[in-house]
């Protein structure tokens, strides 16, 4: 998630770029000397008017009904919107892609990614991507990590206590505080291995008797809702079994989660899976063991969640980067974005 000075900063000089009315110009200036792939990353779209009420991890409100609908807009006026199969299918012929080439795609598989953004790209013929974690699927339970600061925010407790990890923190009273502790927990849990990350949220659920159950907050898509947008022009991709971070897991365990993702996949959908999202996707989130794992699964390509945007080569082929559309993006700031990535993503 984006530094909180330096989101400042950057949306101060888009909103004067975007008044200046110099962005369109700038975007069209790069694109004479640089022909690479826009991929926008989203989690989830929300209206949430009362933050305070909402208990899960605010930072992956991605966008509003009306900023989504707004962005996908000037998307499909401005730009060059594609589908993985049409990049794929450039690559097997050996052709350029079209400038301006962009691509939409959507992490985790949230419900509101059907009831919401599904919704809005049908009514703009559009098309996304969207890398849903199979497991969850499957069972209907929230996501660890979104899990684990729903119980940093709901506990009576007043300090998280995790030995195992050396942490023995204070939880404040209020709302904002909590969401604090959150964040800076998911920092460190991101840190460690996966079978550890795993050992602390249980043992949190343990310890203050808040086992994962479905929630109407933090409720991942079914399959029927997942073939239904597949069958309405979207792409389904990968995004593992259960979110766990893939470089982070022993070798073995990593691989069957790969491929016990593309079998889930191409069991339950009409469309063979090409394409894995590495769950968190920074650069501890994979590696070169992991990009030959997803490769002999027979993924064609995966993303990253590295921000910025890609020159398609074989190096970059199962390391795509994303610009990550946040909440706090508003319409200057994600024009400067996708115009001057360099500058803006």
């Amino acid at each position: 998630m984006a530094d909180a000075s330096g989101a400042g900063r950057r949306q101060q000089l888009a909103r004067w770029c975007h008044r200046a009315n110099v962005l369109p110009l700038v975007g069209r200036l790069r694109g004479l000397f640089l022909s690479d792939l826009r991929i926008l990353a989203y989690h989830r779209v929300l209206d949430c008017s009362d933050p305070a009420g909402f208990d899960f991890d605010l930072e992956l409100i991605s966008a509003s009904t009306e900023a989504f609908r707004e962005q996908m807009s000037a998307i499909k006026r401005d730009f060059v919107p594609m589908r993985f199969d049409q990049v794929i299918d450039c690559l097997d012929q050996g052709e350029r892609l079209p400038p301006r080439a962009t691509l939409i795609t959507f992490d985790d598989g949230y419900d509101d990614n059907y009831r919401v953004a599904f919704p809005i790209l049908r009514d703009l013929d559009m098309s996304a991507m969207f890398f849903v974690s199979t497991g969850h699927i499957d069972s209907g339970a929230p996501y660890a990590y979104d899990w684990a600061v729903h119980m940093i925010c709901r506990t009576p407790d007043d300090r998280l206590h995790l030995p195992e990890a050396g942490i023995d923190w204070a939880l404040p009273g209020d709302n904002a505080g909590r969401r604090e502790v959150a964040n800076r927990f998911l920092r460190e849990l991101k840190g460690f291995p996966a079978p550890l990350q795993e050992r602390l949220i249980a043992t949190m659920e343990r310890e203050w008797a808040m086992p994962r159950a479905p929630h109407a907050d933090c409720r991942p898509m079914s399959w029927a809702e997942v073939r239904e947008m597949q069958a309405g022009g979207m792409e389904i991709g990968s995004h593992g079994v259960h979110h766990r971070m893939l470089a982070k897991m022993p070798r073995e365990m990593m691989i069957e989660e790969i491929n016990e993702s593309k079998r889930m996949l191409d069991d339950h959908l009409a469309a063979p899976a090409q394409v894995l999202s590495y769950p968190v996707g920074g650069f501890d989130a994979y590696d070169e063991t992991v990009v030959e794992a997803a490769r002999a699964a027979g993924f064609r390509l995966a993303c990253s969640y590295v921000p910025g945007t890609s020159v398609l080569s074989e190096d970059t082929l199962y390391a795509l980067r994303r610009l990550h559309v946040e909440r706090y993006v508003d319409a200057a700031w994600f024009r400067g974005m996708v115009e001057m990535p360099e500058l803006f993503g």
